[in-house]
């Protein structure tokens, strides 16, 4: 999602005349879209604050002081505030970009640049037209904020409640990319499939849920793939099974965080489900892609949190057997963070950094024995590739279970396109294959 918000605020600031910096010691102006779901993330924005303060931009014999925004998951955040309040120039919520009169204003009085002033009159900051990094993925908001409230998470504080985009304006989006020639659409939210919207034709509108807007998108002429994070196990409905294993363009690939494996923490973490009932939605899953898509591949992926406060190496070990059982071909670990304004915040932190670490390696090592069995399936297999990029002498892509392969072949110009590979090695985190 910040890759995704970071390229719309691109795409506005070049609406008020700005181009990219090549070096960001040569830039006028610097934007720190934030993330503060972890700790290290926060540190790494103070750090590169300080940082380009001391530093001032060179224009002949002048230096100018280059202007600061902060914006994204702590910009609402006092302390932050506080903290570089004499480094930043403009604090503002993501939301408020298309706006804000700090931020015209921030442009109109104080930079110089020849610019449309009605430019910025946008409903709201999805609506900007982004400025892709990337010619053949492109990353499509469908939704922002979160009603969760799980007792770690700071999404809801910074982000604010679920906010729902018309269907519409997503149809509208991915038609354009598509037509463009985009290859992959992934569809975006913090809880992407409670998506609610509105779906107006001719003179009626009505609401839509998330199954309903993957039918109309996978319905949209092309070659090109669909997939979309971050799902939660509470919303993963049966209508939303089927319709993520039998369509067509969806990819053969889910990510289901399930946290924790044992059923206290969960509740703790304000998660609403048991172990059990998640054990029991993997199965769905599974039985719904063999209906569907009988003797195709498929991938689960999960997030797992060690060390959330209380949880003992009893509870602990639960996250484990869930590993043994689900036997997942990816885990996104991380190790506890607290985090300001949520409920863990006043919990007792009492699991060590080290234990925490101790733990996460313990089940890294479960993810890399059925990572490789799961890769094993894929030898002497003919899979889609959707190739990202050329180094030396090798392409490298993505399988549509989101499989890393590296690529031996001899033809030109296949980067963002999808080619039929075969695979001839499978190792722990990624494939070997040669272009069919």
């Amino acid at each position: 999602m910040n890759v995704s918000d970071s390229e719309r605020i691109a795409g506005l600031l070049e609406k008020y005349g700005f181009k990219k910096a090549s070096d960001i010691k040569k830039a006028d102006l610097a934007v720190f879209n934030t993330c503060g779901v972890r700790q290290m993330a926060e540190d790494r924005v103070y750090g590169q604050a300080y940082n380009l303060v001391a530093q001032n931009v060179e224009r002949g014999r002048q230096k100018i002081r280059r202007k600061i925004i902060l914006t994204g998951c702590l910009a609402h955040r006092k302390d932050v505030q506080r903290r570089l309040k004499d480094k930043v120039d403009l604090f503002i919520d993501i939301k408020d970009l298309t706006n804000s009169n700090a931020f015209r204003k921030m442009f109109f009085k104080e930079v110089d640049i020849n610019c449309d002033r009605n430019s910025y009159q946008l409903a709201n900051y999805l609506n900007i037209k982004p400025r892709h990094n990337l010619k053949h993925t492109a990353y499509v908001p469908i939704m922002t904020g979160c009603n969760n409230f799980c007792s770690y998470c700071v999404v809801p504080y910074a982000r604010g409640r679920e906010t729902s985009r018309p269907a519409n304006e997503i149809l509208k989006e991915v038609k354009r990319l598509v037509g463009t020639g985009y290859k992959e659409i992934v569809l975006l939210g913090q809880n992407v499939n409670s998506y609610h919207g509105t779906y107006s034709i001719e003179h009626e509108t009505k609401s839509i849920n998330f199954s309903e807007l993957l039918r109309k998108i996978n319905f949209i002429p092309g070659n090109f793939w669909i997939s979309f994070v971050s799902n939660h196990p509470k919303d993963f409905s049966d209508e939303l099974i089927e319709t993520a294993t039998k369509l067509k363009k969806i990819c053969e690939y889910i990510h289901l965080p399930i946290q924790a494996g044992d059923d206290k923490i969960l509740e703790k973490m304000n998660r609403k489900y048991t172990s059990k009932q998640y054990l029991k939605l993997i199965d769905k899953i599974r039985k719904s892609f063999k209906k569907y898509k009988p003797g195709k591949l498929y991938s689960i992926t999960s997030d797992i949190i060690v060390g959330f406060p209380g949880e003992t190496k009893r509870q602990f070990l639960e996250s484990a057997k869930i590993m043994e059982k689900v036997r997942y071909d990816m885990v996104y670990f991380g190790q506890f963070s607290s985090r300001p304004e949520t409920a863990a915040w006043k919990m007792k932190d009492n699991v060590s950094k080290k234990e925490k670490s101790r733990r996460e390696k313990y089940l890294n090592e479960i993810l890399k024995k059925t990572s490789l069995e799961n890769n094993k399936k894929y030898l002497n297999k003919t899979v889609e590739v959707l190739i990202d990029k050329e180094k030396d002498g090798f392409y490298f892509g993505r399988t549509r279970t989101m499989k890393n392969v590296k690529i031996i072949s001899g033809k030109k110009n296949l980067v963002g396109k999808i080619v039929k590979v075969k695979v001839a090695k499978a190792n722990i985190w990624n494939l070997g294959a040669t272009i069919k």
